[in-house]
This record gives structure tokens, sequence and C-alpha cells, in this order.
């Protein structure tokens, strides 16, 4: 079994006219990666678990798009090797997926705080996400992002517990204007698992 990668380095990086030509089979293929990868909590919100694959081929995703060359590639690299889990962590990003402009402003504008309001919860622990530090995701009007980076560090004893197979986990949102919780399908579970170092 080859070594879990955590982090892109430059020499990950292919050439765009190389990804171009592979770009339709690399996407086909991430589909399925991502299928065992999503959680949607609640109406609105929905956690889309990063790894090295899918931090991959977004970097890939955006240079082809913007085409901005050797210093974009350093950005890119820079944005989001964080969101690659480091070996004792889950990351996900938490979109907040709401169609209507108008009843999008009025949710957001009710969900300040809302990152530090979520959790997993297995096998009697309970894992609360961290933020990505980046940039603050709530506003002093109380309104906040749609996009949320988050980090739920494990402990040993934690891995340990959420690698048995069938142990019921329940990821959540506990805000008092978005109380929500999703049990995990098991096949989740399962590709989380190879996550951890």
């Amino acid at each position: 079994m080859t070594a879990r990668k955590t982090e892109i380095t430059r020499a990950d990086i292919i050439p765009l006219d190389q990804y171009g030509q592979e770009r339709a089979a690399r996407r086909k293929a991430l589909v399925e990666v991502k299928k065992n990868r999503r959680v949607p909590v609640g109406p609105f919100a929905t956690f889309y678990f990063e790894n090295y694959e899918t931090m991959w081929q977004q970097i890939h995703e955006m240079l082809y798009i913007e085409k901005g060359g050797e210093e974009q590639i350093a950005d890119e690299l820079r944005a989001y090797n964080p969101l690659i889990p480091k070996g004792a962590e889950l990351v996900a990003t938490v979109m907040f997926e709401i169609d209507d402009p108008l009843r999008r402003a009025t949710v957001l504008g009710r969900l300040g705080g809302v990152e530090e309001a979520m959790t997993i919860q297995f096998a009697g622990h309970t894992v609360t996400g961290r933020p990505e530090g980046d940039v603050e995701r709530t506003n002093e009007e109380g309104k906040t992002s749609s996009v949320h980076f988050m980090h739920f560090d494990f402990t040993p004893e934690q891995v340990a517990a959420f690698r048995n197979p069938g142990t019921q986990v329940i990821v959540g949102i506990a805000h008092e204007n978005y109380g929500h919780m999703a049990v995990m399908p098991e096949a989740t579970r399962a590709a989380l698992a190879g996550d951890f170092a």
C-alpha cells in the first residue's frame, strides 16, 4: 500500500495541456471518489470531506480555467494544501447551498457563528470542528459565509473508534437557527477512515 499523501508539491502539478487531455476522464473518476465523501446535513448544508485527490483536482481546475502560470501555482498550493488531512484529522468544505438569492441572504444572516457549532459524534466521542484560520467567516452583522473550511482534530483513541467498521457516526450542526444532524453512511465512514495516518 502506498503512503497516504498529505501535501501537493510543485512536482505533483502536471502540464496544463496534459491535464486538458485527461480532464474529462479525471473528473469522471473523481465523481466516484466524492460520492462517498459528502454528507448533507439539514436542508441547506453539505459537508464535502476533502483529501489529496479532491484538492489535486481543485488546483488543476483552477490552473486550467484561470491560466495564471507559475505564480498562480504557488498561490493555489498555499490555498489548498491546508485542506488536505494531515493524518489525525478530517477536513471538510461545508457549503450552505441555497439557490434563491433573497432566501440565501436571509438564512445566512441568521447563522452567525455557525462555524463554531459543527461536530462529528461517534462511539461516545464528540469532535468539534475548528474553522480554517485564514479568514473570518462571520461578519460584524452576524451574517455567515456560504462556505466554511473545517478541521476535525482527532485523538489516537478517537481515530481507533472511528475506524471500527459499523460505527455509527453523526455529523451535526448545533446552531440555534440551524439544528440538524445526519447519520454518515457506512461507505462514507469507511472512505474517511482512510484519511487517518
